[in-house]
């Protein structure tokens, strides 16, 4: 198996931190040089403990299954020769208490936009079987304790 690691990096400068009024602000460092700033939701800490411009960890979560999502998805129209012009998804997770009283993300909900072109026809049912494959194949929706569905859309042109 493979292993997938980021450095997290926060520093306090010289806010207070035992009175909770330090910064969320840090930044993600990736192996192949990417840097994301990121810090807590503001809904969760407010503005300007938060930084509404970087990405927060729930968004980063929707991101991941929503990209590990897409790419399975392009993989395995690839294999069955449609051709994808453009994938646009609009995802968005809900966060709220499981049934044993725990909060977290309950639920992911995937909102793709397949644009295809190319000499194979699709239809609803050939585009419900790629979602439901690459939903299979996704480690990172496959990890998740919530819900992940996929409530898509595709044009041919």
């Amino acid at each position: 198996m493979s292993s997938h690691t980021c450095t997290v990096e926060w520093t306090r400068g010289t806010a207070d931190f035992v009175d909770g009024r330090y910064p969320r602000a840090h930044a993600w460092r990736f192996d192949g040089g990417a840097v994301v700033p990121g810090s807590s939701s503001p809904h969760s800490v407010r503005v300007p403990l938060s930084d509404p411009a970087a990405v927060d960890p729930e968004e980063a979560l929707v991101a991941a299954v929503s990209s590990c999502h897409m790419l399975w998805f392009l993989s395995l129209a690839a294999a069955q020769g449609f051709v994808v012009d453009s994938y646009q998804d609009a995802a968005a997770g809900r966060l709220a208490a499981f049934p044993d009283g725990a909060m977290g993300i309950v639920e992911v909900v995937l909102h793709p936009q397949v644009v295809l072109s190319g000499s194979k026809p699709a239809d609803d049912a050939a585009l419900a079987a790629l979602h439901h494959a690459a939903h299979a194949r996704c480690n990172i929706g496959q990890s998740l304790r919530g819900e992940v569905r996929v409530q898509g859309g595709w044009r041919q042109v």
